[in-house]
């Protein structure tokens, strides 16, 4: 009997579900709100309601199921934290969506489903060792190796959103200060225009402007030093076959001609050719990826 896979992407304004066929060909995808305004148990009925859709989709025929949630579950309480649907933080979200669905699932961290997708299916096909990045709010990754995601023990594999460019720097929600997501995510930038523009705009709506003053082309260009530094922190340390660029940002076009620059300037080396391309399934990779790792053999937790 053919084998399928649920999986479902819990985002801050969306869930989405999808169901693969052994080949991972899409046979079902469906988005409905999120509306973590109504509170957690609002959220679980909401991916209930998801799950039913996507499991009728199929007749009720057995399936693994994997869920991809913002932030993570901690190694010593079980218990989800730094999630941007802040109402589910401090849960143990795992066991309250088993208990929900009836059915055991894998979770793991919505920048772990990206990478995991984009190495099977996207960008990072064809390659042994993929670090893929999501910028968006926040700033994720997840590496994955011989087309199976490593986590690592404590299940930090691929926070480089939170590796510290400037101890001097901004204070992050981690409580640290100078992180890279302060500088180079989608909130960190907006908060770096704000404090020097005095104004309020979108990160995106920032990067895709076609002509910038004076005081914004500093902004940019701040923004492509940070960005070619954390990057290149990254490369100098596993030194990857491909960084594949995910989330918001990753659409701004200049990230692959002059970011790039920036990164290959800071890379350990005389000719760097690390690949940086952006991802090819789009805002598809998570849920994909969710359903993914519900086949344990793509999972490495060592």
């Amino acid at each position: 009997m053919e084998k399928l896979h649920i999986g479902i992407d819990l985002g801050g304004t969306k869930i989405e579900a999808v169901v693969l066929d052994s080949n991972l060909n899409t046979l079902f995808r469906h988005r409905i709100l999120t509306e973590s305004q109504k509170g957690s148990e609002h959220v679980l009925c909401q991916i209930e309601n998801i799950y039913l859709q996507a499991k009728n989709s199929i007749k009720d025929k057995k399936h693994t199921l994997g869920v991809g949630t913002p932030g993570s579950l901690s190694k010593s309480t079980g218990l989800l934290r730094n999630s941007t649907i802040s109402c589910q933080n401090g849960l143990p979200i795992d066991s309250l969506i088993e208990k929900k669905l009836d059915h055991s699932l894998a979770i793991e961290n919505d920048a772990n489903c990206f990478a995991l997708a984009e190495s099977h299916m996207g960008a990072g096909k064809n390659y042994d060792l993929v670090f893929g990045i999501i910028m968006g709010t926040g700033c994720g990754g997840g590496f994955i190796h011989n087309g199976k995601l490593r986590t690592g023990p404590q299940r930090l594999t691929g926070e480089w959103g939170h590796s510290v460019i400037n101890p001097n720097g901004p204070k992050c929600f981690c409580g640290k200060k100078g992180c890279v997501s302060t500088y180079i995510s989608g909130t960190g930038l907006e908060m770096m225009i704000n404090e020097n523009l005095k104004i309020n705009t979108s990160a995106e709506k920032f990067l895709n402007q076609t002509s910038y003053s004076q005081k914004e082309e500093d902004i940019l260009n701040r923004f492509y030093e940070y960005f070619g530094l954390s990057l290149a922190n990254i490369i100098n340390t596993i030194d990857p076959d491909i960084v594949i660029l995910g989330g918001g940002l990753s659409n701004h076009q200049h990230l692959y001609t002059k970011g790039l620059q920036m990164v290959y300037k800071n890379i350990f080396c005389e000719d760097p050719n690390t690949p940086i391309l952006k991802n090819i399934l789009g805002d598809s990779a998570g849920v994909i990826g969710a359903a993914i790792i519900g086949k344990k053999e793509f999972m490495k937790n060592g």
